[in-house]
C-alpha cells in the first residue's frame, strides 16, 4: 500500500484536487492499468488553510437534485463550508475529477480529508 500526504498550505483548491486525483488513479506509478484501482492511500492535511479567493466563495455554487419538480437545491461555496466543513468542497473537486466509471467510489474511499 502506497501513501500519499498533500499539504494544502497556501495552495489553490484547484492544484490540491488534480494532484490528489492523479495520484487516487495511479498515474504515477509505471504499472497504471485504467481498470484497476490501485491500491492507495491520498490524505490532504490543512484544508482550510488552503488559498481560496473570496469572488470563489461567493460565486462557486453546488447542486443536489431531489427528484421532484422544482427540487434543484443550490448552495454558495461559502454555505457549504459553513454547512459541511472544507473536506466536502476538497472531496466535490477530487470527485469531479476522477474518471466516471465502477472505480470511482473505490478510488474516493482512499482519500482521507482533514481540516
Amino acid at each position: 500500500m502506497k501513501e500519499h500526504t498533500i499539504d494544502a498550505t497556501d495552495r489553490s483548491l484547484g492544484r490540491i484536487a488534480s494532484e490528489a486525483a492523479v495520484f487516487l488513479m495511479g498515474k504515477d506509478t509505471p504499472a497504471f492499468r485504467r481498470n484497476v484501482a490501485p491500491d492507495v492511500k491520498v490524505t490532504i492535511s490543512n484544508t482550510s488553510k488552503a488559498k481560496i479567493s473570496d469572488k470563489k466563495m461567493k460565486t462557486e455554487t453546488y447542486n443536489r437534485y431531489s427528484g421532484y419538480p422544482g427540487g434543484l437545491k443550490t448552495r454558495t461555496m461559502e454555505k457549504m463550508i459553513e454547512k459541511k466543513g472544507y473536506s466536502e468542497i476538497f472531496r466535490k473537486s477530487v470527485y469531479g475529477m476522477l474518471p466516471v466509471n465502477r472505480l470511482r467510489k473505490i478510488m474516493m474511499k482512499n482519500l482521507i480529508i482533514e481540516e
